[in-house]
């Protein structure tokens, strides 16, 4: 399995979709994405058991799956042994065969364990997920597997060294996360080089915050390129790099995907001053002090407060100068019949699923600090 090129480089991510005023995914205006994505000669399609509750595999069905030949795109999803509150053997094995039906697919180009931690990996053993994968690869149902990560270098060189049959191997990569101590991308990277595996490349613009970073840092890139878009140069950063296969863009409306589409249809890498326009942006944005959040919910599975963990954070992250009382109010909004701030108990099982390995104790203290205290 070789990297495609060019174009081919960017993949559609189908977790964060557009959604109807009642919550359910806009299938409609995914439709749309999927034509313009399959019209510019695009394929790569990823999604998951665990996206929307299964709604995002649904809306593959229906969006792709129903509307194009089986061998014009390829078609990611994974498996989540950790999902539940109670996980066996038997419910994660299960999910393979609901994650068929759902996408009518018949078999799975890219098939993924998902999002190896340190808190959860062992249970992929445990439940003999690996041999599993293994399995339905002979039968024919995938053709290629591999593995989404969230965790240190020193495991990603363990699995890779367990399991050298690999076809492939997801890592977040960001130019944000490129020398984050906490993330450790770079390293990552290059072990999987040094295995010879191919690369899938996840939150490239780290759940939207490089969409929209700090006015501090946009300056930086707007001042060295006014007409592309902040989303581009993180895209590009990601697309840029040896051995991808793709670079997963989670699109939620028909003008992100135009304009991703605009540079990525024929892509062109970043060149050396380009190169030099993203470390300045790093250097900035590592003094911004906000909380390096995507908005994955995977905190929010199991807090027993039912505390809205990233909508908080987002508020914290965009409270600028005098922006107190707007940033009371939406704090107020985002917490309206759920959980606060204040209302953690400090039980941990958030920090523990969190691949961004955040300090979300703290920053929830810092946010009831900043917008619970009355003025």
């Amino acid at each position: 399995m070789k990297p495609t090129q060019n174009g081919a480089k960017l993949g559609f991510g189908l977790m964060r979709l557009p959604k109807l005023a009642n919550g359910a995914i806009d299938v409609e205006q995914t439709k749309q994405m999927v034509d313009m994505f399959m019209s510019a000669g695009l394929t790569y399609f990823d999604t998951a058991f665990v996206y929307d509750g299964g709604e995002s595999e649904k809306a593959a069905k229906l969006a792709l799956v129903d509307r194009y030949p089986r061998q014009s795109y390829t078609l990611a999803t994974k498996l989540c042994a950790w999902a539940g509150d109670h996980p066996t053997e038997q419910q994660a094995k299960q999910q393979f065969y609901t994650s068929l039906e759902r996408t009518g697919a018949g078999y799975f180009d890219y098939y993924l364990l998902h999002a190896l931690q340190r808190n959860n990996y062992k249970m992929y053993d445990q439940f003999g997920i690996w041999d599993f994968v293994r399995e339905q690869k002979a039968k024919g149902l995938i053709k290629n597997y591999g593995f989404s990560f969230h965790a240190d270098p020193e495991l990603l060189e363990e699995l890779l060294s367990a399991h050298p049959d690999v076809d492939f191997v997801q890592l977040q990569i960001n130019y944000a996360d490129w020398e984050n101590p906490g993330v450790r991308s770079r390293e990552c990277w290059q072990i999987a080089r040094r295995h010879g595996k191919p690369v899938v490349i996840m939150e490239p613009v780290k759940g939207g915050a490089l969409a929209n970073p700090s006015p501090e840092v946009a300056e930086v890139l707007r001042n060295a390129n006014p007409n592309a878009s902040l989303a581009s140069w993180a895209i590009r950063f990601a697309a840029g790099l040896d051995g991808v296969i793709a670079v997963l863009s989670g699109m939620s409306n028909v003008e992100q995907m135009r304009d991703n589409l605009s540079y990525m249809t024929h892509f062109v890498p970043l060149s050396d001053e380009e190169q030099q326009v993203i470390l300045r942006a790093r250097i900035v944005l590592n003094g911004d002090g906000s909380v390096p959040c995507t908005a994955c919910h995977y905190c929010t599975a199991g807090c027993p407060r039912q505390i809205p963990i990233p909508e908080i954070f987002h508020v914290l992250n965009h409270q600028r100068g005098n922006a107190a009382f707007r940033g009371r109010r939406e704090y107020s909004i985002a917490t309206q019949d759920r959980g606060k701030a204040s209302d953690c108990i400090r039980c941990g099982k958030c920090e523990k699923a969190c691949p961004q390995h955040i300090a979300i104790r703290k920053n929830l203290q810092l946010a009831a600090d900043t917008f619970e205290k009355q003025v």
